[in-house]
């Protein structure tokens, strides 16, 4: 199982994607933004701004989705990600990248910028993943993801609720945390296994420290061994509720 507070919430997609414009008179020019329905997103965009499109995209088209990065754990985070990808000079996580090279292609620098921020802390102990929606458009990141970031093709898959629900018989049993035994709290974020029939539901730190005794000098685990089932997880298998404490950390 992953760790505790890394996946979104069942059934929520939040991802930051890259814009690349294919308009003769403006070809090579990128955006970046944030979207939870990337189909609805890139239609705005084409669209126009009166029709939800950005100002800077309106009347530029036509845009192709070209990439998107998503797993975030919340909007803030996502939203942070994209801020830090469009102002990378002004956050301090990325002040070794340096600014755009004399002939680079905007294309280019946006992809450098990408490559170091899923190396820099706090995304590089998210669970992201890196999905190209062109594949003709693809280039190796350097450095490349994190292992544990995937590396993907096509359009995302719909986002379906993955809860499991619980018989009013069991929920008494359901409102105490599995490890210490604590009652949970709803602000809390209580997890649980994605495995069917497994009756773990846990506080975000209490599955952190059982994830990290194998990893004690990091803050946010990236797998683990569930304590119900047994088997071990990637992190985007994690049902995470509500917020991320990570929205907290600064860009």
């Amino acid at each position: 199982m992953g760790p505790a507070g890394g996946a979104a919430a069942p059934g929520h997609f939040f991802g930051v994607y890259l814009l690349y414009c294919l308009n003769p008179r403006h070809r090579g020019r990128v955006y970046v933004g944030f979207t939870v329905n990337p189909a609805r997103r890139v239609q705005q965009h084409n669209a126009g701004r009166k029709k939800g499109g950005a100002w800077r995209t309106s009347g530029r088209g036509p845009w192709e989705m070209v990439l998107i990065v998503h797993g975030f754990p919340s909007a803030v985070a996502a939203l942070r990600f994209e801020w830090a990808w469009q102002h990378p000079q002004a956050s301090r996580r990325l002040a070794h990248v340096g600014p755009r090279l004399r002939g680079e292609a905007s294309f280019a620098f946006h992809l450098r910028v990408l490559a170091h921020m899923l190396r820099a802390p706090p995304w590089a102990r998210l669970p992201l993943t890196l999905r190209w929606l062109r594949p003709d458009f693809r280039q190796d990141l350097s450095p490349p993801p994190p292992p544990h970031v995937p590396l993907t093709f096509g359009p995302p898959p719909p986002a379906t609720p993955r809860c499991h629900a619980v018989p009013a018989a069991d929920q008494d049993s359901q409102d105490l945390c599995t490890l210490c035994a604590r009652v949970l709290q709803d602000e809390e974020g209580p997890l649980c296994c994605p495995h069917p029939g497994c009756p773990l539901r846990a506080h975000m730190i209490c599955l952190a420290e059982e994830f990290l005794q194998e990893e004690p000098g990091q803050l946010l685990p990236l797998e683990g061994q569930c304590p119900g089932m047994g088997p071990e997880e990637e992190e985007e298998d994690l049902e995470l509720e509500e917020e991320h404490w990570t929205d907290m950390l600064e860009i």
